[in-house]
């Protein structure tokens, strides 16, 4: 990712003594994949790195706030998640709506994305699958777009997905639930429609 460097020096200063003191080593660890959920999550690299880097500006300036009552990285994505909708209710994001004329492509945001295989032939897989699902997801509610990243892009437990989002548990079933029956509902119909093509 080609993005200038984050730094510690680079953040404002703030109140010390706190577990985010050691801000560049938080960079390291996290900053690829706040990236990445930015990326999947808008679909526009620039302003993911963007994005990306108000996450850890916002975490250094608000690090007295951390409690230490969840994951670091459940905190990092909160904000993350946080900028998102801001951006989206500030500016009247419709990124979604114009995505083909807008969004960078598929493959390019594939290549974000982790995958459990690592062979040429898996990843092509995934990316293929991530095609075929990715206007779906375009059309979902905004909840159940953020809880679908956060499940099956960033591989989180629903609870961590619950903390992050700050939503009850049994919300973020339903909102999964609900995302996963539209997926399947479009992809079966558009099946359908693809044998009903083929049989003429």
């Amino acid at each position: 990712m080609s993005s200038p460097a984050i730094t510690s020096e680079t953040l404002p200063a703030g109140p010390a003594a706190t577990p985010l003191d050691d801000m560049d080593s938080l960079i390291a660890t996290y900053e690829q994949r706040i990236f990445r959920f930015h990326l999947v999550s808008i679909r526009d690299h620039d302003l993911a790195l963007t994005l990306t880097q108000d996450t850890f500006t916002r975490a250094w300036a608000a690090r007295a706030s951390f409690r230490g009552d969840c994951a670091i990285f459940t905190w990092l994505m909160r904000i993350a998640l946080n900028l998102i909708r801001d951006h989206t209710r500030t500016d009247r994001f419709r990124f979604w709506k114009k995505v083909s004329e807008t969004a960078v492509d598929v493959s390019d945001v594939s290549e974000h994305i982790p995958h459990r295989e690592s062979s040429p032939e898996a990843a092509l897989i995934a990316r293929e699958q991530l095609a075929l699902v990715w206007d779906s997801v375009a059309r979902l509610s905004t909840r159940q777009r953020n809880v679908f990243m956060l499940r099956f892009v960033e591989e989180l437990e629903l609870a961590e997905i619950a903390e992050i989002a700050q939503l009850p548990i049994s919300t973020v079933k339903t909102h999964l639930y609900r995302a996963l029956a539209t997926l399947r509902a479009e992809h079966n119909g558009a099946r359908r429609g693809e044998h009903a093509k083929e049989s003429l």
